[in-house]
């Protein structure tokens, strides 16, 4: 019997609204592990990608990837994101049609997939950045990992992931999860 995909989102959905609302305003122009993005550019990214799925599933226009989602409310705008999302995904056959991904077409629960290994490990980024724990659901990171480590190829060039960082014994599995998609943990 195949999980439910949506446990595995909402848990990603969790893990990030958690991090998400533990950022302080003063924090939101803060660098992050993501060099070309401040804190609050890459929560805008985590709601775009959002509405980029959404557009994806829906066939409906793509979001404008420079424009600000967030308004001023980081936090609510995140969550709208990701509620539309869920809606989207949850649309009779969305899980079962085929759409193209960066790794080959899959079907919609492919997406899914993807939605939570981006919010797991942007939601690392954001805890990094602000001083919070890194130890971030470590069953959701393992299972992250290990995904990524079967779908992603070793010549990264063209991958939105950069070269594999080491990470040190005894290493959260959310750090080794950052670790394998290039962030520095150390």
């Amino acid at each position: 019997m195949t999980e439910n995909p949506f446990v595995k989102f909402d848990r990603a959905v969790a893990v990030a609204d958690s991090v998400i609302a533990a950022v302080k305003q003063d924090q939101l122009g803060d660098p992050t592990p993501c060099t070309e993005w401040s804190v609050r550019q890459l929560i805008n990214h985590v709601a775009t990608g959002s509405l980029m799925f959404v557009s994806m599933v829906t066939g409906g226009p793509r979001p404008d990837r420079n424009q600000d989602q967030l308004g001023d409310d980081p936090l609510g705008a995140f969550r709208a994101t990701v509620r539309d999302l869920r809606a989207a995904f949850s649309a009779e056959g969305a899980l079962d049609r085929i759409y193209p991904t960066p790794f080959g077409d899959g079907p919609g629960a492919v997406l899914v997939n993807m939605r939570v290994i981006e919010m797991s490990i942007h939601a690392w980024d954001i805890a990094k950045a602000t001083g919070q724990s890194t130890d971030l659901d470590p069953e959701l990171a393992e299972w992250g990992l290990r995904s990524l480590r079967d779908a992603v190829p070793a010549d990264r060039a063209g991958s939105p992931f950069g070269t594999e960082q080491p990470a040190l014994e005894g290493a959260t599995a959310a750090d080794r999860l950052a670790a394998f998609a290039g962030r520095a943990v150390q």
